[in-house]
């Protein structure tokens, strides 16, 4: 379901804007890599991003390397034509990161197709959209999935550039939420905040300087919660695209909370807070 958008508008083509390229990867080097396989292609490894994906009736697959114990630990049976290469750990470890933890499951498959913002914008003040500002850790970025699925966010939005591509890493990192959280990658963040406004949502930017805290400024209504990368939060043109700037009310002995962090404390706030 994790698609792209032509959120910042684009050139029209046929009536519609147009999709903005994602640069994909070359061939790994010796076969290792992030998890982004040439041809366009991308491998997910790990029992719980392997089995999400094998789950997600939007995801082509295109082969499936594993040991024994890897398929058996599987939720479900694979089809009797489904491509698959036995393989033992050793072989599977030279398809992956450096010490990827691959759990006997290396699947290749095509990158999930593109969405637009006005496609998952769904207004219900009870799932917020998750926006961020050039965070690049893809681990990162893959628990702030794991925690907006687990909060049922209605989508995360991120920059085309500046953001992690859809990698092995970052699906590992997401523990299955890369394949049920939609993903929308805009070429322009400012507008897609301009987009989600006249939606109906209340933009919220979190700040450790800002005066109120985050409880003190959520609404009833629908809300988007902008988090910027880690030391140099959000830009200054995000941070005016928001409707208002909010802290966690953390201790003082601590600076500041790592971003994946931040943010599910945030959509734990959010989902708390009285909606009436």
């Amino acid at each position: 379901m994790n698609k792209r958008t032509g959120a910042d508008g684009g050139e029209e083509r046929g009536g519609r804007p147009a999709k903005p390229m994602r640069g994909r990867a070359g061939r790994m080097k010796n076969g290792r890599g992030s998890g982004r396989a040439g041809s366009g292609a991308v491998r997910l490894w790990g029992r719980h991003a392997v089995e999400a994906a094998l789950k997600n009736p939007d995801r082509s697959h295109r082969k499936l390397w594993a040991t024994r114990e890897g398929v058996e630990s599987l939720d479900g049976e694979l089809p009797a034509d489904f491509p698959v290469e036995w393989a033992q750990p050793a072989d599977l470890a030279r398809l992956v990161a450096r010490d990827a933890p691959h759990q006997g499951l290396v699947l290749e498959c095509e990158p999930l197709d593109d969405m637009f913002l006005a496609d998952v914008l769904d207004n219900d003040p009870l799932r917020p959209v998750i926006v961020l500002d050039q965070v690049t850790d893809p681990h990162n970025v893959g628990a702030i999935m794991r925690s907006a699925a687990a909060f049922d966010a209605c989508a995360i939005v991120t920059q085309d550039r500046h953001a992690p591509p859809e990698s092995g890493t970052l699906a590992k990192s997401a523990s299955g939420a890369l394949e049920i959280l939609p993903w929308v990658r805009v070429v322009n963040l400012a507008r897609a905040l301009e987009e989600i406004a006249e939606a109906g949502y209340w933009r919220i930017g979190l700040d450790g300087e800002a005066d109120a805290t985050l409880g003190e400024s959520l609404p009833t209504g629908p809300v988007a919660l902008v988090l910027g990368a880690e030391g140099d939060g959000m830009r200054h043109n995000i941070t005016q695209h928001c409707d208002a700037i909010a802290k966690l009310p953390i201790s003082h002995a601590m600076e500041s909370l790592n971003v994946s962090n931040a943010a599910a404390i945030a959509l734990y706030a959010a989902a708390t807070r009285a909606t009436d």
